[in-house]
Parts: structure tokens; sequence; C-alpha cells
């Protein structure tokens, strides 16, 4: 059994799910997966990880909006 040892960092993968690295580093990355189960385990993680914050739905607070309204409100009602 060979252990490999890959000196790719989670911010190396991530470049290359999002394809913001160079064609050489993208080149290794791929060399790289092909001989090692960790990082290809590293990898999975983080495209799951990248299609669930894909699906989120972020709105502000009621509270937030409704505050927001009052300021604006108020701004206008004063004369200049």
């Amino acid at each position: 059994m060979v252990l490999l040892m890959t000196n790719f960092t989670p911010e190396d993968l991530l470049l290359y799910l999002y394809k913001d690295c160079s064609a050489e580093q993208a080149a290794q990355i791929e060399a790289a997966l092909q001989k090692d189960w960790t990082l290809r385990e590293k990898l999975a993680v983080l495209k799951a990880s990248m299609n669930r914050l894909d699906k989120l739905v972020v709105s502000p607070r009621t509270e937030v909006v409704l505050n927001l309204m009052n300021k604006a409100r108020e701004r206008f009602a004063q004369p200049a």
C-alpha cells in the first residue's frame, strides 16, 4: 500500500471547483485525484457543501425591513 501525500489545500480545491485556478494547477489536481482517495473525499465534501450553499435562500428578517422603512419614512418626513 502506497501512502500518497498531496499538498493541495482546501482553498486549492475550491479554486479548482470554481474553475478559478490555472490550467497547470487544474491538471496537477486532476492527476492527484486519480491516485489519492482522501483527496477525492475532500473534494466530494466541498462539492456537497457548494451545492447546499447554492440552494440557500437568504432574506432579511421582517424586523430589519420594518426598521429600514421607518428610518426612511422619518428621514423624508423631515423638512430639508
